[in-house]
């Protein structure tokens, strides 16, 4: 970690937080709220020379397992402890495995159903966990009855997706950079590992592409499509994720004219 925002940020409040936790009884009286430094220390586990330099935003390296003592030290709730870790720019060691696909967010369910255009749900392993009428129609061979609902295996092992999507190698590629950025995530999931070494096996573009090691943000812009029944087709993409899952993914296809 060495944004000095950052560290100042995580000092404030792991400080905050200190000071709002009740002392253990017979203490005695003090003149400052909370627990002492060498108090929340010993709590989590770590010298107090340490815990005055985090609070004090000082460059420290902070393994994830001292934050995790940590976080349960000062009694954090869930967006505490989530916000306590990116400060930190650590990836926290209890984050859960993403769920499975049938367990979609509410929220995830009803924008997609709500949405005229293509819209579809991607869960942590970048499954379709959730489509509208539009998506289905549009993504012939995925989200069609009895196919493959992975992402990634349809773009990389489906003939269909060389057919339905103009210079497909460019844009397969491009998703497993995006895709990889979010595979950090994941790396305590064993279904996750499982499946990029299917794909390894199954896909020697994917073994060439993940060697590479091409990391993306997945972003919106221009994606045409040449279907087959529909011919040529162009839509502006847009991603959004769910405030209660962030490893789940809402995907919008807005309608483009042709030029």
């Amino acid at each position: 970690m060495t944004d000095p925002v950052q560290r100042s940020l995580l000092g404030e409040f792991v400080r905050a937080r200190r000071e709002r936790l009740t002392p253990s009884p017979g203490d005695g009286r003090r003149r400052t709220p909370g627990l002492r430094r060498e108090e929340l220390a010993e709590r989590a586990r770590i010298s107090a020379t340490w815990c005055a330099w985090i609070e004090q935003g000082r460059d420290i390296q902070a393994s994830p397992q001292a934050l995790d003592r940590l976080a349960r030290a000062l009694e954090l709730t869930r967006a505490e402890r989530t916000y306590l870790f990116e400060l930190a720019g650590r990836r926290d060691p209890a984050l859960p495995a993403p769920a499975p696909v049938h367990d979609a967010p509410d929220s995830l369910l009803a924008a997609v159903t709500a949405i005229a255009s293509p819209a579809y749900g991607l869960d942590g392993l970048w499954n379709a966990c959730c489509w509208n009428k539009a998506a289905g129609r549009l993504f012939t061979g995925w989200l069609s009855e009895n196919c493959q609902r992975n992402l990634l295996r349809f773009m990389f092992v489906d003939p269909a997706a060389r057919k339905l999507i103009p210079k497909w190698k460019q844009r397969a590629v491009r998703l497993l950079a995006e895709f990889r950025a979010d595979y950090s995530r994941g790396l305590n999931d064993p279904r996750l590992r499982d499946m990029v070494e299917s794909l390894r096996r199954d896909s020697a573009l994917f073994e060439t592409a993940w060697h590479a090691q091409g990391v993306l943000e997945r972003e919106g812009g221009l994606r045409t499509f040449s279907h087959p029944d529909d011919g040529p087709l162009q839509y502006r993409q847009h991603t959004f994720t769910p405030s209660e899952r962030s490893d789940y993914k809402l995907v919008m296809l807005v309608p483009v004219p042709l030029a």
